[in-house]
């Protein structure tokens, strides 16, 4: 069990009035939320992300060992993939347990509790739209540079669910651009790379962490981690430097795309990239170039909250959902 850490001061003798739960394809982090972004996190275990049984019994072991069986306190999840609130289901390629099952449906007959599911972009997104560097925005574009791409918008402090959970996904659709012309004057064709979702050029095969090994490799023929590009790049490696210039002119244009179609007024970052703050602030001054609005202050911004977005997201989330 992980030490418990409060993500903000709360009365110790109040109740909890949720359980959040953030699953990954490798942990479950564990939280009991006292009201809107007071959480505290409280428990982590390893997903069992290929056996649907072995994952009810986790989360119903969560819930009952801090809340205890049968309470009516809602359980809240944060979980990667897509969630569809039609039918209850979950896709997400790293939990392959979710295949096949009425996730929220059947886990509330398991726990016997109210539970609620989002996104984890979503989650994210509303945790910074509400309290963190989206506060006091009407229009919040969350940008999600991991291992990939994603997105999310909140629209007056709540999420915009689409069709099918379908909503912010900046990163997929043949969008990237094949010719570009360097600040050096070098014009380079960039391949349209195939894509895990089964189309080709999309802005998820560049835009994450494997996008720019990716790009590196195809620049330069050097298999490195996107660590070791970056950090060569901060140190002033003119090879990776090139790389990072490519990635920039690639990822910029969709960027300042999203925050044209959705009227955003700032866009926090999550995501393990979003931990390179040099590269957030490159990203940021490109992107400004090119949305129809000026910005005179950074609108790419990295997140507060990504250490912990999932469950400050659900803790705001839960409050928003009626209670039947």
């Amino acid at each position: 069990m992980s030490t418990p850490t409060s993500v903000f001061l709360r009365d110790p003798a109040a109740p909890a009035t949720a359980l959040c739960a953030d699953i990954g394809g490798s942990f479950i982090k564990f939280g009991q939320a006292f009201g809107p972004g007071q959480v505290q996190r409280v428990d982590e275990v390893p997903t069992p992300a290929d056996n649907w049984p072995a994952l009810v019994e986790a989360l119903t072991g969560l819930s009952t060992r801090w809340n205890g069986p049968g309470a009516a306190v809602p359980l809240a999840i944060s979980t990667t993939g897509l969630f569809d609130h039609r039918n209850g289901t979950v896709n997400a390629a790293n939990i392959p347990a979710f295949k096949g099952h009425d996730v929220a449906g059947e886990l509330a007959a398991a726990l016997a509790r109210p539970v609620v599911i989002a996104n984890d972009a979503d989650t994210f997104a509303l945790a910074e739209a509400n309290l963190g560097i989206g506060r006091g925005h009407d229009v919040v574009f969350c940008a999600i540079l991991g291992t990939g791409v994603g997105g999310a918008l909140v629209v007056d402090g709540r999420t915009v669910r689409g069709h099918r959970g379908v909503t912010g996904e900046w990163g997929h659709g043949p969008i990237t651009q094949t010719r570009l012309t360097l600040a050096s004057g070098e014009t380079l064709t960039i391949p349209r790379f195939a894509c895990g979702c089964g189309q080709i050029g999309c802005t998820d095969t560049i835009g994450g962490a494997r996008g720019i090994e990716r790009l590196h490799s195809h620049l330069h023929g050097q298999e490195q981690t996107s660590h070791e590009i970056l950090d060569g790049w901060e140190a002033g490696d003119a090879t990776a430097a090139r790389t990072v210039e490519v990635y920039l002119a690639l990822l910029s244009e969709p960027l300042a795309f999203a925050v044209n179609i959705t009227g955003a007024s700032v866009v926090p970052v999550g995501g393990g990239l979003a931990a390179r703050t040099a590269l957030i602030a490159a990203l940021d001054a490109q992107v400004r170039t090119r949305t129809l609005n000026s910005f005179a202050e950074p609108l790419v911004r990295p997140g507060q909250f990504l250490d912990n977005g999932g469950l400050v997201g659900m803790s705001v989330l839960v409050q928003q959902t009626p209670r039947a």
